[in-house]
C-alpha cells in the first residue's frame, strides 16, 4: 500500500478526486502482481520515430505540430538501426470517441523491416478522426489483428492514455527546459541564480523550491535541479491541446497520482507510467498477449525521442509501446501576455527581449515558430525575427532569417494594418511605437499581444526624488527622462574617484512615467561632486547628470543656547562635518575642544537671545546648509569675583615658604573669596571649584556653611584645599556658579594651586662655603634651588628624589634661599634663613673713613658689586654630597625655625 501513501501528498492544485481513495487503493492492490512499472522512472531510452506532417502545400516536422486535422498526411518512419534483430511493427491508429468503434481501415500496419517502408509511410488522417495513437509491437502471429481488436474493444482507455501521455510530454519538456537552462548558471553567482530561476519559472509556469535560495550559494543550483524539483503550475493551454477526452474519475486519478511528491512533485519521472498502466491498461494486461508500456515523447525536429519506464520484453507477455500523437482538433493559439503591461522594450538593443508569459509551451516546445515583431508604423515595413528564450524570460531578437516555408494570406503583406482595432500607427520619428507579435502555431498563423517599444534614445534626464546622495552608504534615487527603455548602463563618476556602477530598474511608482529606480552604492566614496553617466544602446555619446555626494549620517537633533550667551551646544549624528551655525546676527564657530561626532560646542563674538523654537542655519563641509531648531533656555547663572585671599597654614617646626606669585594658592592653607550676583543670590545655587581639567572638584553651598551671605547679592566663600582635594591636587583653580537645575555659569579663575615642601632646618657653615644643607619633607615638590633670584646657577632636584636632606646653594646675601616649585615653575618662591650667615670681617679698616658713614656704605657696596671673596658658583647637584662633610663644622648653631608671628594673609582684589 506504499503507492496509496504516495497519493496523500499532492503538490499540484488539482480538482478533487471523484471517487474514494480507499477504492482506488483496493483496486491498485489487486493488480500489484501484474504491474512492473509501478516505481520505475522514465529514464530508459526507447526507439526513435520520425514523423512529418503535410497540410496543403506546407510540411512541418512533428516538433512543430501541436494538433492534427482531417486530411493531414503523416509521413512515419521507424528510425531503427540496421542491426535490429527483432522485427517490430509500427501501428498508426485513429479513434473517434469512447462509444464509437473505429473501422479497421483506420489502423495502418508498417513493417519496419520491409524495404518498402525504408523511405517512410504516408498515413492520411481520416475525416471523422478525433485522436491518433502510435504503437510499437513485436512481430508475432496475429499480432496486428490482436492489437487492433483490443483497441476497438475498449477505445476509451486508449483515448485517455493518448491525452495523458501528450500532457505528460508537454509538462516533462517544461521541466527539462528549466533543468537544462539552470545547469548553465554559474554556481557562485547568487544574483544570476535567482534572476534566471525567476525568469524561467515565469515563462514555464513553474514554482521552484523557495527553500533552495536559503542555502549557501554554491548549493542552490544543485538544490533547484537535483535535490528538489520545481512544482508545475496548472497550464490550461497545454491541457486543452492534449485533451481529446479527459473527463471523469479516472482522469482525476491520473492527475493526482502523477503529482505526488514521491513521483517527483510533477516531474512525471516515476508515477505517470504507474498511473497510466494502472487505470488505462490494467484490463488489457490481464486479457491480451501484451504488456503495454507507456512512452513519453520528446520531439526534436522530425524525431520523436521516446523515454520508457520499463524495458521492453520480447517474451510473453511481449511488450507494446504506446505513444501519444497530437490531438485532432482546431488550433488553440498561445495566450501570450506581457509580464508587465507597462513594460517598454528598446528596439536599439541588439539582444532585445520581450518579457512574455502565459503560454509555457511556446518556450518548452517548437509549436510556435517563425515569430516576428511587426512594427506598427508608417514608412518602410519592419518585421523583427523573434525566438522563444525561456532563459531570458520571453521572446528574444533572433539573428536567424525568417523562414518562408509557410504561406498565409494574412501575413503576406508586411505593411498590412494589424488586426487589432485599438493599435495606433506611429512614425519612425516617434519616441515610442507599438509592435505586434506575429507568427505560426503549427500550421496556423496567430497574432499575439501588442507591446510598446522605444525606437530613439531618451533625453532630458533629471533626478526627481528628494533623497540626497550620501557617501559611505547605499543610496536609492529616482531618475526621470523622456524614454528610459534604451538605457544600457549607468555609472557614477568624478575626476578623482573610480567609476561606480549603478544598478537600475524600471520605476516602481506607476504615477511617475519614464522613470528608473537607481541603487547607488557609495560605501567607498568620499563626499564631493559627481556625475551620473548614462550610456544608451546605439549611441556612443553619454549623457551626464550632476550630483553631489554628501557626508553620510549627518543628522541634527537640536542646538541649545542660554539667553544672552555667546556659546551654544549642537547635538546630533555625524557632526564632524559641521563648520558653523548662524543664530540671529551672530556666526557661531567651532570651539577648540570638547567636540565629537555627536556633540559640537560653538562660540560667537557676542551673545544672542533667540526665541525658543527658532531656526538656526548650520553649514557643513560639503557645502550643504541644514536648519535645526533652537532650544532657548534661561540665562545661565553668573557671579563676579570681588576679591580673594589665601592664608598659609602654620606647620609646627617648619620654616615658612613665601610664594612667588600673587596668584599662587597654597594647598596647605585657607582660601577665602568674595563673589557678587546681579540679582539676589539664589539660596540653592552652589559654587563649583575645580582645576582646569576637572580632575579635582568640590562644591560650596549655603547649606554646607562654606558659603555665607553678606547681603542678598554678596557671598563669602571659604575653602580648605587640602581637605577638599587631597595632597595630590595642584594646577589652575577656577570657580563657577551652578543653578539649582544643574545649569553651570562661566568659569572664573581663582589662581594656581601649589604645594610647598616642609623644611625644618637649614645648615650653613660660612659665607664662603658653596652649599648649605636643608632638612625636612616633601623636598621633591621643589624643581630647583638658587642662591639668587635670577637663578643663574640653579641646583635641580632630580626627578624621583625622596630623601629628607638636600644640599642647596649658599644664599648669596646670607639670608634668602630661592626656589621654584614644580606646581608653578614660572614663579620664584623664597625661604628666609632663621639665622643669617655671618660674613667675615675685613683684614683692616681704613682710618680715613668717617665713622658716621660706615653703617650705610656697606650695604650700598654689597648691592653694587659682589665681595672680592664671594663664594664660587654652586657645584653640580649631581656631584654634591647629600650631607655635610666632617670638615664643614658650622660656625654657628644650626638655624632654628622662626618663632615670630605667622605671615599675614595676602589680600587680592579682582576688578
Amino acid at each position: 500500500m506504499g503507492f496509496c501513501n504516495h497519493l496523500r501528498h499532492v503538490t499540484r492544485i488539482q480538482p478533487q478526486m471523484k471517487f474514494p481513495l480507499v477504492a482506488v487503493c483496493f483496486f491498485a492492490a489487486s493488480v500489484t502482481t501484474a504491474l512492473r512499472a509501478d516505481n520505475a522512472r522514465f529514464d530508459l531510452i526507447g526507439p526513435k520515430i520520425d514523423v512529418r506532417v503535410t497540410r496543403g502545400s506546407s510540411t512541418l516536422p512533428i516538433a512543430e505540430v501541436p494538433n492534427l486535422q482531417p486530411g493531414d498526411k503523416m509521413w512515419v518512419k521507424a528510425n531503427i538501426p540496421a542491426s535490429q534483430s527483432n522485427h517490430l511493427l509500427l501501428i498508426v491508429a485513429f479513434l473517434r470517441g469512447t462509444t464509437n468503434e473505429p473501422p479497421d481501415n483506420w489502423f495502418t500496419k508498417i513493417e519496419t523491416w520491409d524495404k518498402k517502408t525504408a523511405e517512410g509511410t504516408i498515413v492520411t488522417v481520416p475525416a471523422e478522426a478525433e485522436q491518433a495513437i502510435l504503437f510499437v509491437a513485436p512481430e508475432t502471429g496475429g499480432d496486428f489483428n490482436t492489437l487492433r481488436s483490443a483497441v476497438k474493444g475498449k477505445p476509451g482507455l486508449f483515448i485517455r492514455a493518448d491525452a495523458d501521455l501528450n500532457e505528460a510530454s508537454f509538462e516533462q519538456q517544461r521541466i527539462e527546459r528549466y533543468l537544462a537552462a539552470m545547469s548553465t548558471v554559474p554556481l557562485n553567482d547568487e544574483k544570476a541564480i535567482q534572476d534566471r530561476s525567476g525568469k524561467l519559472a515565469s515563462t514555464l509556469a513553474l514554482k521552484p523550491n523557495a527553500d533552495c535560495f536559503k542555502k549557501p550559494v554554491e548549493q542552490q543550483v544543485n538544490c533547484l535541479t537535483q535535490s528538489s524539483a520545481p512544482v508545475l503550475l496548472d497550464d490550461g493551454h497545454g491541457q486543452s491541446i492534449a485533451e481529446a477526452l479527459s473527463t471523469g474519475a479516472s482522469s482525476d486519478f491520473i492527475n493526482a497520482a502523477s503529482y505526488t511528491r514521491p513521483g517527483g512533485a510533477g516531474l512525471y519521472s516515476a508515477y505517470v507510467g504507474a498511473a497510466v498502466d494502472l487505470v488505462h491498461l490494467v484490463n488489457l494486461m490481464r486479457t491480451a498477449q501484451y504488456q503495454y508500456i507507456p512512452a513519453i515523447s520528446f520531439p526534436q525536429d522530425s524525431t520523436l525521442n521516446l523515454k520508457l519506464n520499463a524495458p521492453p520484453s520480447f517474451h510473453k507477455p511481449e511488450s507494446v509501446i504506446v505513444i501519444g500523437l497530437p490531438a485532432i482538433q482546431n488550433a488553440k493559439p498561445p495566450p501570450l501576455h506581457p509580464h508587465d503591461p507597462n513594460q517598454v522594450a528598446c528596439l536599439l538593443q541588439p539582444k532585445m527581449t520581450l518579457l512574455l508569459e502565459g503560454a509555457p509551451l511556446v518556450f518548452s516546445t517548437g509549436f510556435a515558430h517563425d515569430l516576428v515583431l511587426h512594427l506598427n508604423r508608417t514608412g518602410a515595413p519592419a518585421d523583427i525575427p523573434l525566438t522563444p528564450d525561456a532563459f531570458e524570460g520571453g521572446l528574444a531578437v533572433s539573428k536567424e532569417k525568417r523562414r518562408q516555408s509557410l504561406h498565409d494570406a494574412k501575413f503576406q503583406d508586411d505593411s498590412a494594418q494589424p488586426t487589432k482595432a485599438d493599435v495606433k500607427i506611429g512614425t519612425s520619428r516617434d519616441l515610442t511605437i507599438t509592435g505586434t507579435v506575429r507568427g505560426y502555431w503549427g500550421f496556423d498563423s496567430f497574432e499575439g499581444p501588442s507591446l510598446t517599444v522605444q525606437q530613439v534614445d531618451g533625453k532630458d534626464w533629471k533626478i526627481v526624488s528628494d533623497t540626497q546622495l550620501l557617501a559611505g552608504q547605499d543610496n536609492h534615487l529616482t531618475l526621470k527622462g523622456d524614454g528610459t527603455a534604451c538605457v544600457q548602463q549607468i555609472s557614477l563618476t568624478s575626476n578623482e574617484n573610480k567609476n561606480v556602477d549603478v544598478t537600475f530598474k524600471p520605476g516602481a511608482d506607476k504615477d511617475v512615467k519614464d522613470s528608473l529606480d537607481l541603487e547607488v552604492s557609495l560605501k567607498k566614496v568620499q563626499p564631493g561632486g559627481y556625475s551620473l553617466v548614462i550610456q544608451q544602446y546605439g549611441n556612443s555619446d553619454k549623457d551626464k547628470v550632476p550630483l553631489t555626494a554628501y557626508a553620510r549620517d549627518t543628522h541634527l537633533d537640536g542646538i541649545r543656547i542660554h539667553a544672552g550667551d555667546n556659546a551654544a551646544v549642537l547635538t546630533g549624528q555625524g557632526l564632524k562635518e559641521v563648520v558653523s551655525a548662524q543664530i540671529g546676527n551672530q556666526t557661531f564657530m567651532l570651539a577648540d575642544g570638547g567636540n565629537d561626532d555627536k556633540t559640537v560646542h560653538l562660540n560667537a563674538k557676542a551673545g544672542v537671545s533667540p526665541g525658543n523654537g527658532d531656526d538656526a542655519l548650520v553649514k557643513l563641509k560639503d557645502g550643504r546648509s541644514m536648519t535645526v531648531k533652537i532650544s532657548a533656555e534661561a540665562p545661565r547663572p553668573s557671579l563676579k569675583l570681588l576679591s580673594f585671599n589665601d592664608t598659609p597654614a602654620q606647620r609646627n617646626g617648619a620654616i615658612p615658604v613665601t610664594l612667588g606669585s600673587k596668584d599662587d594658592v597654597p594647598l596647605n592653607g585657607k582660601l577665602t573669596f568674595v563673589v557678587q550676583s546681579k540679582d539676589s543670590f539664589p539660596r540653592k545655587q552652589t559654587i563649583e571649584v575645580a582645576n582646569a581639567g576637572g580632575s579635582i572638584q568640590t562644591s560650596l553651598s549655603l547649606a554646607a556653611n562654606d558659603l555665607v551671605l553678606q547681603d542678598e547679592h554678596t557671598a563669602i566663600a571659604t575653602l580648605d584645599p587640602l581637605r577638599a582635594f587631597g595632597q595630590s591636587a595642584f594646577g589652575k583653580l577656577q570657580m563657577r556658579p551652578v543653578a539649582e537645575d544643574g545649569t553651570p555659569g562661566d568659569w572664573t579663575t581663582l589662581g594656581t594651586l601649589v604645594r610647598t615642601p616642609q623644611i625644618t632646618a637649614i645648615h650653613c657653615t660660612t659665607a664662603d662655603a658653596p652649599t648649605c644643607t636643608i632638612e625636612g619633607s616633601d623636598i621633591f615638590l621643589v624643581r630647583s634651588f638658587s642662591a639668587g633670584r635670577d637663578f643663574a646657577t640653579p641646583t635641580e632636584v632630580p626627578t624621583g628624589f625622596a630623601e629628607n636632606t638636600f644640599n642647596v646653594p649658599t644664599p648669596a646675601d646670607g639670608t634668602t634661599l630661592y626656589l621654584k616649585l614644580r606646581d608653578d615653575p614660572d614663579a620664584v618662591a623664597a625661604i628666609t634663613l632663621p639665622t643669617p650667615i655671618q660674613k667675615p670681617l675685613p683684614a683692616s679698616v681704613p682710618t680715613a673713613q668717617a665713622p658716621s658713614s660706615a653703617p650705610n656704605s656697606a650695604p650700598a657696596a654689597r648691592d653694587a658689586a659682589p665681595a672680592p671673596n664671594a663664594p664660587d658658583p654652586a657645584p653640580d647637584p649631581q656631584n654634591q654630597p647629600t650631607t655635610p662633610g666632617p670638615a664643614e663644622t658650622p660656625s654657628t648653631a644650626p638655624a632654628q625655625p622662626s618663632t615670630g608671628a605667622p605671615d599675614q594673609p595676602k589680600n587680592k582684589t579682582r576688578e
